[in-house]
């Protein structure tokens, strides 16, 4: 048992530094495709059987929906870097209270997203300027998806408490399995049932309840040094304590990019229903095709924080370098397949002509940036796992919402057009990833 339960591991402390981010980000990334296959399933369904109001009310919640679960996850991070370092230490005791902790934490937290959520919801929507059509429609289907929120936070504590110990593998296993139910639901629901969007929501919550009993039983279930035993789960507030220092930054990067994002949204929103199902559609492409590099920056965490633990800090070095090969490649390759076919694939999303076309002015703009965003993936991921969230925290938040609020309010207003709004994007992509550049090259933080 025990030997199986290792072979699911990838241990990132000796071996082929390039094969081992390879090997360690392909279950994440096969993961994070079902994850985003069923978050597309649902606008696909929304868009061909309910419309481009559904599409958009749908697509205008995942910033509201990033930035509120944004600090819980960032959480989640802290505790991950800890767990990893502690098990390259070969730390048993002190690996032990972090999972413990951190299980306990989600719990905790999901609670009180549950709260949020359902009380929030229409006032952050009336604030985002949400369009009175689409409305409704907004409100039941994010109320519905915040009542699944302890759901999600056990299944993304859990699974990156088995990512922080090399194993990536069984999360996917799971989130496959919760992407199947996610679609026959969707279909169910919302096909057979007409139960509209608040079917799509309910499905969504049903999934999400499926991958986290099966990651809790993963926990509970293994022979090694991180396994979970409900009788100890509790918060002990000397970890907690490291955890938070480690997570809050992470999260309040998050949470405060999210809320940018949201403040872009809302300038999305003015230009019509069209405009959010286009920009919508493109949101669900883009999740495909950033996936590869969350992967990377995943793994970058994991094996900064494992080689550190372990005081192998050349690896470190090395690692960063084939972190950047390997997602430039991959990026260059997908930036081109996009580019040439983005009309056919948002034909998939809607066959409404102004739709697409929003939709493919989104990618003209976005894409040929996507290089840059690979290089600070890989940067932002290994500062994390040294520990350094809070520069992490300070070069994201600078420029990935204070920079980009002083575009959309200070500039956009003398050129007022959709596309002037998108170009926040790529000014802050750069704008972050020379800081990352700057702080590697000039600064000592592997220790």
């Amino acid at each position: 048992m025990k030997r199986h339960k290792k072979a699911s591991q990838v241990i990132m402390t000796e071996g082929v530094i390039w094969k081992q981010l390879i090997a360690f980000s392909l279950p994440l990334l096969v993961g994070n495709l079902f994850q985003q296959l069923y978050n597309t399933v649902d606008s696909v369904v929304v868009g061909n059987f309910l419309g481009s109001d559904a599409l958009a009310a749908v697509g205008s919640s995942n910033s509201l929906i990033n930035l509120i679960i944004g600090m819980f996850m960032g959480i989640g991070t802290g505790a991950g870097v800890i767990i990893s370092q502690y098990y390259g230490a070969k730390d048993k005791e002190k690996v032990q209270w972090a999972v413990h902790t951190t299980m306990a934490l989600s719990l905790v937290g999901g609670i009180i997203l549950i709260f949020l959520g359902v009380f929030l919801t229409p006032m952050i929507l009336k604030w985002m300027g949400t369009p009175e059509s689409v409305f409704p429609d907004s409100v039941a289907y994010l109320r519905i998806f915040f009542c699944g929120s302890l759901f999600n936070l056990v299944y993304n504590m859990g699974s990156g408490v088995l990512r922080a110990v090399g194993d990536s593998k069984r999360p996917l296993y799971y989130l496959c399995i919760s992407s199947i139910v996610n679609m026959i639901l969707d279909l169910v629901f919302v096909v057979v049932f007409n139960m509209g969007t608040e079917g799509v929501g309910y499905a969504t919550v049903a999934a999400q309840a499926v991958s986290s009993v099966l990651i809790v039983l993963a926990l509970m279930r293994t022979d090694e040094i991180y396994r979970l035993d409900l009788k100890n789960l509790r918060i002990d507030k000397r970890m907690a304590n490291r955890i938070l220092k480690l997570g809050i930054p992470s999260g309040i990067q998050q949470s405060i990019i999210s809320l940018s994002n949201v403040i872009v949204q809302s300038n999305i929103n003015g230009f019509g229903s069209a405009a959010m199902a286009g920009f919508g559609s493109y949101s669900k492409i883009d999740g495909f095709a950033m996936l590869p590099l969350q992967s990377f920056c995943m793994a970058a965490t994991t094996f900064t924080g494992q080689n550190i633990g372990a005081g192998e800090k050349k690896r470190v070095r090395r690692g960063i370098i084939q972190g950047i090969v390997i997602s430039l490649i991959y990026t260059v390759i997908i930036s081109i397949l996009l580019y040439l076919n983005a009309e056919h694939i948002l034909r998939i999303f809607s066959p409404e002509e102004q739709v697409i076309l929003y939709g493919k002015s989104t990618m003209q703009i976005l894409i040929p940036f996507y290089w840059v965003v690979a290089i600070h993936q890989i940067l932002m991921g290994s500062i994390r796992g040294s520990g350094r969230t809070m520069v992490s925290m300070l070069i994201g938040v600078g420029n990935m919402c204070i920079l980009r609020m002083l575009y959309i309010n200070l500039l956009v207003p003398f050129f007022p057009s959709y596309a002037a709004v998108l170009w926040c994007y790529p000014i802050t992509w750069l704008t972050t990833t020379v800081m990352d550049c700057i702080y590697s090259l000039k600064t000592k933080w592997i220790s």
